[in-house]
C-alpha cells in the first residue's frame, strides 16, 4: 500500500490482523521494501500504542479518516515491558515511520493523507 501526504509517498506494510497489529515494528526495521507500517484498526477510537521491542525511533502518526490528528514524535524504543511509555491519539488508521521524518518532511496535525494499492 502507498500513503501520500503532501508531496511525499511511503510504501507501508498493512496490519489488519490482531497479531499483526500487536506485533507491529517490533525487532524489525525499514528496507528498500517498506518505509511504512500502516495498521487498519478494528474501530474509530482513542489508539494506544507503544514501542516495545521496537529497534528505532518512530513518528506514531493517528488518522481519522483520511485526516492526520495526532503525531507522536520521535517515540523511543523500550525493552523494559514494565516501564514503556504509551503513545495515544484519536482515529482508525495509524502509520509509523522513521523517527523525525514528520519534522524533516513538515508532515502536521490537519494534513491529508490519500491511499493507493500500487
Amino acid at each position: 500500500m502507498k500513503i501520500n501526504i503532501n508531496d511525499n509517498t511511503f510504501k507501508c506494510k498493512v496490519c489488519n490482523t490482531a497479531d499483526s497489529i500487536t506485533s507491529g515494528m517490533m525487532n524489525q526495521t525499514f528496507n528498500h521494501n517498506f518505509n511504512g507500517m500502516m495498521f487498519m484498526m478494528p474501530k474509530k477510537t482513542e489508539q494506544e500504542f507503544w514501542m516495545y521491542n521496537c529497534l528505532i525511533p518512530l513518528d506514531i502518526i493517528m488518522i481519522d479518516g483520511d485526516t492526520i490528528t495526532k503525531i507522536n514524535h520521535n517515540c523511543q524504543p523500550c525493552d523494559d515491558e514494565s516501564n514503556c511509555e504509551y503513545y495515544s491519539g484519536y482515529g482508525d488508521r495509524v502509520l509509523e515511520i522513521e523517527g523525525g521524518r514528520c519534522n524533516e518532511l513538515g508532515i502536521k496535525e490537519g494534513d491529508k493523507i490519500r491511499t493507493s494499492l500500487f
